[in-house]
């Protein structure tokens, strides 16, 4: 008997709900992924028609990461994929460890908040569509899953990140089978029988024929998987062929020599069950078996192969130093259950830590900024020698470094120094809270691993010192504070583009003219590099300089205009500027090619403000900018932007600045500050950006 909010019937619902999901929609392979606590990683907690060690290189996903059930889960929706080739061009990081023809869906879990995401697989002879009814049917039990998940966060339960991949049958017809009846399936499937896999890869059936072909007895075999029994299959390409036909469904065959010179051909031929395996002497006579078998080393196994060409490719796609610690900590450690992290960059004859996870404020600090030369760690005699180092017990860690166990506690270590074109970059530290013995084969993989890590931590650091220098240069040439104007209240923003790491060519400012004026100005100068920054000083300085005298605001624009063309630019640059003259209430504004301000009246009226534009500075040198008049009533509210913020590929100028408008006149307006905060969250600039966007926000408060 269960009572109501016993755990361990809920688990059963949710397990119910999934694997109902699965057979309903005629998926080959499900997974359920649980977004973290955090809201960083998600969790891979459900899985049916595949084994978990194929699903390990997935079993977390940042939530970041460009993979379909991270954008289902990021951006709530339904995220179709129909062929390889459509995952090749929409995900080729996903693409280059599944490289099988398939069919998948990916779709978000959301109940009141994030809550995961839902991934089914089908073999690509399905057609390359989604119809409305199966959309509706994955919806629905989405919506069933999120109300299970959420009813498991209202009762407190544990989250089920890091607890295993749970594997579960997908319906009775897809049970595990005894080697009898797994014999009858094979019947089925196969005119002539030989053997037989399950979704493990383990033998649950082998005819008399294919004993003798493989040279060994059922007893010795059944149970076992072929490339361990069978050493002469214990090839990553014979176990790659197996996983592609467990993942895509369709039939597969190879050939392989069986000691010493003969040779058979194998057809895979899978189902939900299992695979049948036809085996038959191979026709021809292939070159005889070569007299050196086997390298000294056993090679990696499929799966480490599969797991580090993921992590490669996500090392690929990194940007900065953060990415870099974020990756590993996300990805790597869970690769190959580490619990601490520490990754150190050389510097200064130095090892300075960059990130870590997995120790206390205190131990981190104690290991931070050690010398090279250290002989508190193995960590700078490594990085010197390029020599990775593994300790599987305290007790070998002791025999060197005494004091390394009590500064940390942690069990066990794999120092991998970070080496790029022969120069140390730093180093990376796995830790363990146990005793951990490190394979051979799990050392190379680390080894390998290391080299990719090294060179991405390079270019992220240089990456992040150019963005670095070039923030630097963009925030000196905007103000760092706006001027108080007595009956004016003002806010501004700016935000860089988020791609590259291109400076832009955004400015805005407000300049005092005296105790009853002021003068606002918004541009943009063509181009995002170096000299856009530089020509957007250029210009700021002189239109602040023809401000101060008073000048008018077309001849402000015409003044500067000229500058620009004599300092024989190739830029162009479109601006607004708008005198404010508080003691009479009238705005004069002049515009040189720049999308229009808009206007918010106090009873919220909103609507933008037609200012017959001049050309662009930088072109015309006898140019002249008409200029337009308006009231400035108490309450009114400007907004000047730059086309960062409206700028939509495929969407109508005029339709984005209605839409901007709309959003203006809903926002509250109470605070100028939040009032931007608003206008940017829901123009959708919060997220990736091509372009550098400013805002520049004036409110006209009387005295009194």
């Amino acid at each position: 008997m269960t009572s109501p909010g016993d755990p361990a019937a809920d688990t059963r619902a949710l397990d119910a709900v999934f694997t109902e999901t699965v057979r309903r929609t005629g998926a080959t392979i499900g997974a359920l992924y649980v977004l973290s606590p955090d809201e960083r990683l998600l969790c891979l907690d459900l899985l049916c028609g595949a084994p978990a060690d194929i699903a390990a290189p997935w079993a977390t996903v940042p939530l970041s990461a460009p993979a379909p059930v991270a954008d289902a889960a990021r951006e709530d929706r339904l995220v179709w994929v129909g062929g390889e080739g459509q995952l090749a061009r929409s995900y080729p990081r996903t693409a280059m460890v599944l490289p099988y023809p398939l069919a998948l869906v990916a779709a978000p879990v959301t109940g009141g908040r994030r809550l995961g995401a839902l991934l089914l697989m089908w073999p690509a002879t399905r057609p390359s569509y989604m119809t409305r009814r199966e959309q509706g049917h994955i919806e629905a039990s989405c919506r069933s899953l999120a109300r299970l998940l959420e009813e498991a966060v209202r009762q407190g339960r544990p989250s089920p990140c890091g607890r295993g991949i749970r594997v579960l049958p997908t319906g009775a017809g897809h049970r595990r089978l005894g080697p009898a009846m797994a014999a009858a399936d094979f019947a089925e499937r196969l005119p002539g029988g030989s053997c037989a896999l399950d979704l493990e890869g383990r033998f649950t059936f082998l005819s008399g024929g294919a004993c003798e072909l493989l040279g060994r007895t059922a007893g010795q075999l059944l149970g076992t998987l072929p490339w361990q029994s069978l050493r002469w299959l214990d090839d990553p390409t014979y176990e790659d062929r197996y996983r592609a036909a467990v993942l895509s469904r369709e039939p597969v065959a190879f050939t392989a020599c069986r000691p010493p010179d003969r040779w058979l051909d194998f057809h895979l031929y899978p189902d939900a069950s299992g695979i049948s395996i036809r085996i038959i002497p191979t026709g021809g006579r292939p070159p005889p078996w070569p007299a050196t078998r086997r390298p000294a080393a056993a090679p990696a196994r499929a799966g480490q192969l599969y797991q580090l060409t993921h992590l490669a490719a996500g090392l690929t796609e990194v940007v900065g130093v953060q990415d870099v610690v974020n990756l590993v900590a996300d990805q790597i450690m869970p690769a190959f259950g580490a619990q601490g992290l520490v990754l150190s960059t050389a510097d200064g004859g130095r090892l300075r830590i960059t990130g870590h996870r997995g120790y206390d404020a205190v131990t981190v600090a104690r290991l931070d900024s050690l010398p090279l030369d250290t002989a508190f760690t193995p960590a700078g005699q490594s990085l010197a020698s390029g020599i990775p180092a593994f300790f599987a017990t305290p007790e070998d860690m002791l025999r060197v470094y005494p004091e390394a166990p009590r500064i940390s506690g942690k069990q066990a270590w794999a120092f991998l120094p970070l080496i790029t074109s022969g120069r140390p970059v730093g180093i990376c530290i796995l830790s363990y809270d146990d005793p951990h013995a490190f394979p051979a084969e799990e050392r190379a993989v680390m080894t390998s691993l290391a080299g990719l890590i090294a060179q991405a931590l390079d270019r992220a650091r240089l990456y992040d010192t150019k963005l670095e220098l070039a923030h630097g240069l963009q925030q000196a040439l905007l103000p760092r504070t706006l001027p108080p104007v007595t009956g004016l209240r003002v806010a501004a923003r700016y935000l860089p583009g988020t791609r590259g790491m291109d400076i832009g060519g955004d400015f805005y400012d407000v300049i005092r003219l005296g105790d009853s004026a002021a003068a606002a100005v918004i541009g943009d100068v063509q181009g995002h590099n170096v000299a856009a920054a530089a020509l957007m000083g250029q210009v700021r300085t002189g239109v602040h300089a023809h401000a101060t005298l008073g000048t008018a605001p077309g001849e402000v624009l015409s003044r500067t205009n000229r500058l620009l063309t004599d300092l024989g630019t190739d830029l162009f640059t479109s601006c607004l500027y708008a005198h404010l003259d508080l003691a009479s209430r009238c705005v004069t504004l002049a515009s040189a090619g720049h999308p229009p301000p808009l206007v918010r009246l106090a009873d919220g009226t909103t609507r933008p403000v037609h200012v017959p534009p001049g050309p662009l500075l930088g072109i015309d040198p006898d140019a002249e900018f008409p200029v337009t008049e308006m009231p400035l009533t108490p309450g009114l509210t400007l907004v000047f932007y730059t086309d960062g913020l409206i700028e939509t590929p495929g969407v109508d100028l005029d339709d984005a600045v209605a839409e901007l408008a709309g959003h203006l006149a809903d926002a509250d307006d109470r605070d100028p500050d939040r009032l931007l905060d608003t206008l940017l969250s829901r123009s959708g600039t919060a997220g990736q950006r091509t372009d550098d966007v400013a805002l520049l926000l004036l409110r006209h408060v009387p005295d009194g």
